[in-house]
């Protein structure tokens, strides 16, 4: 048995991260061909290598199919019921930065904030007969932030494509999406509402609550820790 350390396969999420546990004293590789989602640690005996998609991560964490994995923290908190039962944050990366927003178009110009927007929903339920669609991947976190900010008579509609696209194709009248730099979002006529955003996320190595440990594998995961230093 071994510990089993979970990575982004591919992008610059792998990369960073791979820079990160070099950084130290623990090497990441990829080995075989890009179709191939095999790997090699060095630097410290008993831990393997798992190359799996970003938003996998969260999920196997959970299942403890894994004992340690990268993965953003919206990732975690959107895809996991009570996360912080099942999983423990150890280190932020710092990279992968990203902030979970709501955005509207440009042209709204007398919503800048979630009481405007709360506003606003009321009028277009008034003109419309049906709720404001906002368009999203991340309903949990988004439904939880508008709750407690008093927005009511709105719709979540799923983006499971380009999110930032779906007012300009009439599918909704807002969204909430992932930005890091928010040229997607202007280049698209959108802008920001100007409270707290609905998430703060980057990269960050989890443990998993649920993953059995027998003896050795105890040993080996306080030794990648402290090497860690987390």
């Amino acid at each position: 048995m071994s510990v089993k350390l979970g990575v982004p396969s591919k992008g610059r999420l792998m990369e960073k991260t791979f820079d990160w546990f070099g950084a130290r004293g623990v090497g990441l590789a990829r080995t075989g061909n890009d179709r191939e989602y095999a790997g090699a640690v060095d630097g410290v005996e008993g831990v393997d290598l798992v190359l799996l998609s970003a938003g996998e991560i969260p999920r196997e964490l959970a299942a403890g199919r894994i004992h340690l994995g990268v993965t953003g923290t919206d990732l975690i908190r959107e895809k996991l019921v009570q996360w912080d039962q099942k999983v423990e944050p150890l280190a932020e990366l710092g990279f992968g930065q990203a902030d979970l927003i709501v955005a509207v178009p440009a042209c709204w110009v007398d919503v800048d904030t979630l009481d405007d927007l709360d506003a606003a929903a009321a009028a277009f339920r008034a003109e419309h007969g049906f709720r404001m669609r906002i368009a999203t991947k991340y309903h949990r976190l988004v439904r939880e932030y508008l709750r407690h900010g008093g927005v009511a008579d709105y719709q979540l509609v799923d983006s499971q494509g380009a999110t930032e696209g779906t007012v300009k194709n009439l599918t909704a009248e807002a969204v909430a999406d992932i930005t890091s730099t928010g040229d997607t979002l202007r280049a698209n006529h959108l802008k920001v509402i100007d409270d707290e955003p609905v998430l703060r996320s980057q990269a960050t190595l989890f443990r998993s609550r649920t993953a059995k440990l027998d003896e050795d594998e105890r040993t080996v995961l306080r030794t990648l820790m402290a090497k860690l230093d987390v």
